[in-house]
């Protein structure tokens, strides 16, 4: 008696998902805000009354991609740490985990190039929203595991002393967004693939001790 009455919920949560993978790929093409729950529709095959059975508002559905990236780059940044960290005994491995943290959000927003578009688009009003209520979770997220990385770093005295490691922690997050907006500006994300290396090592330079470089 049970199975049938999941199968209606298994079947909304398949269409909610695929709904939002196509708003994140109307979202790598165009600017978000141009996007119409008709252009969903249109994109998944069904129609527009259907899209609001499985979403109640067409905010709700840039909530539910914000949430899911949250959730999928959150698990790629700590995969990429712990295999680092896992890598070996050296007491070098922070660094190298907080390297591919790095890379691995490179190769996220490569991925799904629609996710900063999403994310800077939310930023641009001034009021506040349950959009920018989900941005700012998210980045307090990703600062928490950078600034772990960085304590971990500086405890193993990896860092260079002069270093304040809040400050590391926002110009490591800025570097990232930095590349992303450069790569959104030029029209050329792959390109982010070629640079990334370099930048981090420029920031690695200026955080680690000298003989680490």
């Amino acid at each position: 008696m049970q199975a049938p009455l999941k199968r209606p919920k298994q079947a909304t949560e398949a269409r909610q998902a695929s709904l939002v993978e196509a708003a994140l790929l109307l979202a790598s093409q165009r600017s978000p805000a141009d996007i119409t729950t008709a252009d969903l529709a249109q994109a998944v095959g069904i129609t527009q009354g259907a899209v609001f059975r499985h979403f109640s508002s067409k905010e709700a559905i840039w909530v539910a991609v914000l949430d899911w990236t949250a959730d999928a780059l959150m698990a790629r940044l700590q995969a990429a740490a712990a295999i680092a960290n896992a890598a070996g005994p050296s007491h070098a491995t922070p660094l190298t985990a907080l390297r591919a943290v790095f890379m691995a959000h490179v190769d996220f927003v490569m991925e799904h190039p629609g996710v900063p578009r999403v994310i800077f688009q939310e930023l641009q009003h001034a009021q506040d929203s349950a959009l920018k209520a989900r941005v700012r979770t998210l980045m307090q997220r990703y600062r928490a595991l950078v600034t772990g990385l960085l304590e971990q770093s500086h405890a193993n005295k990896l860092l260079a002393s002069t270093v304040d490691l809040n400050a590391a922690a926002v110009l490591f997050m800025g570097s990232v967004q930095g590349l992303v907006m450069q790569a959104m500006l030029s029209g050329q994300v792959s390109a982010m693939g070629a640079l990334a290396p370099e930048v981090f090592a420029i920031y690695l330079r200026g955080i680690a001790k000298k003989e680490l470089t």
